[in-house]
């Protein structure tokens, strides 16, 4: 199973060269119901195994206003060395390898409590926050 290398994001773990990519519209399974946002990993040269990491939170597109998280490097980085910990190897052929990382992971793998967001119908609040959180915006109107 390959990863489609449009909108793959490079990033380097330990010398060795990944692609890292997010989904850019929710699969059928993903836009309907409650599922995890998920983030795919391949080797960038000679790839091999897919590392798929499902996070515990929803994707910021999802229906129903389930909270989310920015996806960072840091996160993919210590997700790639947590999935190395279990036995994935990169560069090996065959199936998917599945990540599922939990709440406390999340901390771990960061270094800092994760930083939640709710998506509203005029931006992200973070969570916790009210709707002044929203960015400014100008109200455009025909005269």
């Amino acid at each position: 199973m390959a990863m489609p290398k449009k909108g793959s994001r490079p990033i380097s773990v330990e010398g060795t060269a990944f692609r890292w990519r997010i989904r850019h519209k929710a699969g059928r399974r993903q836009g309907d119901i409650w599922s995890p946002l998920t983030v795919t990993v391949e080797r960038a040269e000679e790839p091999g195994r897919v590392l798929v990491v499902s996070l515990p939170c929803a994707r910021a597109d999802n229906p129903l206003g389930e909270r989310t998280i920015a996806v960072r490097p840091a996160l993919v980085a210590g997700c790639i060395r947590r999935a190395i910990e279990q036995g994935w190897n990169p560069g090996q052929p065959g199936a998917a390898f599945a990540l599922t990382v939990t709440e406390d992971d999340l901390a771990v793998l960061l270094g800092e409590p994760p930083q939640y967001l709710i998506p509203f119908l005029w931006g992200m609040i973070p969570e916790g926050g009210s709707i002044k959180d929203l960015p400014r915006c100008t109200e455009i109107r025909s005269r």
